[in-house]
């Protein structure tokens, strides 16, 4: 199975010629506040036959179980003192939408994450929406330690990690910076490696205002919101997705408000130097902001980078990841989650879901995801890409309840092939909605423009419009702003499990919300 991250990379067409331009890399470039250590790394280089440079680098194996803690006992927090684990944003945000902190929002017992700790498993990643921590070891035998314990209901392998990578491409090198990110020499080499692919940058030149995209804006109605005031301002969107690719770099996110970055995947390693560049072309559809060019649905917004997918291999932690990014997006107080990333698939096919399970409480990150709005999150999930293929359904967890799972029309509003279907197995209208996802506007690593089709692209597009929706009644809560959306589409009086609700225009679903400010 593919990710849902789709980018369709065989499908991408050839940018769009324009004129080069040296990218500025000295201004506008966002701070990393990335924190973190290594993953247990056991090593040993293959030399080449001549006996020269190592051409592959072999690994020990390594596993990663998620523990299911069976309470939050014995807390040093308390839901009294939410001060200690919500930012004042996020607590400004639930006042503001009259929502209380609950048992979720309290983080998982410390002194169960010190014992595991104590006892050599290296703690990965943490939900305390789902009380589960993501622990780190080097034999997989000593699950049974962990399913003595006391306090932990259930023990789960959702990780191994790869025997052996290549060092002789660029990606090798990426990948091995990733293991070792505190290898200042290591780094060095990825870095520069990256800063060679900005050979080109797409330059104004259309007449209009919106440039390249201008298509994919219009189809939601997205400038009557920007001439109305609303491009974003005020409003924070984290994005969710793997690597963002030379995003510190590019001239089109010069200006771009990002307000931090964070790898839940290789922690301590910089998301910009991340091979992946799924992520760059996602946020070019909300952030560009080159008039003439290029400009996205909500460019004056401000962001939070988030990785959450492992490009190197397909496995259940990914989904532990993004629980663990969209939690980090609550605390901080982020408003909008634009994620294109889903899963049924993977590698150890024991993991795999069933289409029984798309109910949104089976899967950990669709149970996270119906999770969100009740914290004062609005969540957009790309619908997937599975369409044409044997699965043919939405993935995990755009099968979650309120939030929008978006699918992919073309420009004349037809539905594209790939585009996954619903419902959802408790009979739930699913896509939810719709935006252009064949022949998008986005940027690439390198600067230039690219064409790109997936439901990857639909969502970040709808999800930068329902901000600025959002942005202009900003006491409404996220399934206020969902059902409006909805009723905006072109298909809300008759759904289907292939349009959802249709196209929303936001203008419509602006006049719809008049009553309810």
């Amino acid at each position: 199975m593919k990710k849902f991250l789709f980018p369709l990379l065989a499908l991408l067409l050839t940018p769009v010629t324009m004129q080069a331009q040296d990218p500025d890399v000295s201004s506008g470039s966002p701070i990393d506040d990335e924190v973190g250590k290594a993953s247990i790394i056991i090593c040993d280089y293959e030399e080449s036959e001549a006996g020269e440079s190592p051409m592959k680098l072999r690994f020990e194996p390594s596993y990663r179980f998620r523990v299911t803690f069976k309470d939050k006992k014995n807390n040093i927090y308390s839901l009294k003192r939410p001060e200690e684990f919500l930012s004042p944003k996020a607590l400004e945000r639930r006042k503001r939408l009259k929502l209380k902190v609950d048992w979720y929002d309290l983080p998982v017992t410390p002194a169960y994450l010190s014992s595991l700790q104590e006892k050599g498993f290296r703690v990965h990643n943490v939900s305390k929406w789902n009380n589960t921590a993501v622990v780190e070891v080097a034999d997989s035998a000593r699950a049974a330690e962990l399913e003595a314990l006391a306090f932990v209901t259930e023990v789960k392998c959702v990780w191994r990690s790869p025997l052996e990578i290549n060092t002789g491409d660029a990606d090798g090198a990426y990948t091995i910076a990733a293991f070792h990110p505190n290898d200042e020499a290591i780094l060095q080499n990825a870095e520069e490696l990256r800063r060679e692919e900005v050979t080109d940058t797409i330059t104004d030149g259309l007449t209009n205002h919106y440039g390249y995209a201008e298509e994919q804006v219009y189809m939601l109605g997205v400038p009557e919101m920007h001439n109305a005031g609303f491009h974003g301002e005020g409003m924070t969107i984290a994005v969710i997705d793997g690597g963002f690719h030379n995003v510190d770099l590019l001239p089109c996110f010069k200006n771009c408000r990002i307000l931090g970055t964070r790898n839940f995947v290789h922690p301590g390693f910089s998301v910009y130097i991340e091979p992946e560049s799924h992520g760059t072309m996602v946020l070019s559809c909300i952030a560009a902001n080159q008039p003439g060019a290029l400009v996205g649905t909500a460019p004056e917004a401000s962001f939070y980078l988030l990785q959450s997918e492992d490009g190197n291999s397909e496995q259940m932690v990914e989904e532990d990841n993004w629980c663990a990014a969209v939690e980090y997006a609550d605390s901080l107080g982020v408003d909008v989650i634009s994620t294109s990333l889903g899963y049924y698939r993977f590698d150890n096919d024991m993991n795999s879901h069933t289409y029984r399970e798309l109910d949104g409480r089976t899967a950990i990150n669709s149970r996270s995801a119906s999770l969100a709005a009740s914290r004062g999150l609005l969540v957009l999930n790309s619908a997937g890409n599975s369409g044409d293929e044997e699965w043919k359904k939405i993935g995990f967890p755009a099968d979650a309840t309120d939030i929008l799972a978006v699918g992919a029309v073309r420009s004349d509003s037809v539905n594209t092939n790939f585009s996954s279907i619903g419902n959802s197995a408790d009979g739930r209208i699913k896509p939810d909605v719709m935006a252009m996802g064949r022949a998008c506007a986005t940027v690439g690593p390198d600067g230039s423009l690219y064409r790109v089709n997936g439901t990857s692209f639909s969502c970040p597009i709808l999800a930068g419009a329902v901000t600025c929706l959002w942005q202009a009644y900003p006491n409404l809560r996220p399934t206020d702003i969902i059902q409006a959306v909805c009723n905006a589409g072109d298909r809300a009086d008759y759904p289907d499990n292939i349009f959802g609700h249709g196209i929303p225009n936001m203008w419509r679903a602006y006049e719809l919300l008049k009553d309810m400010k």
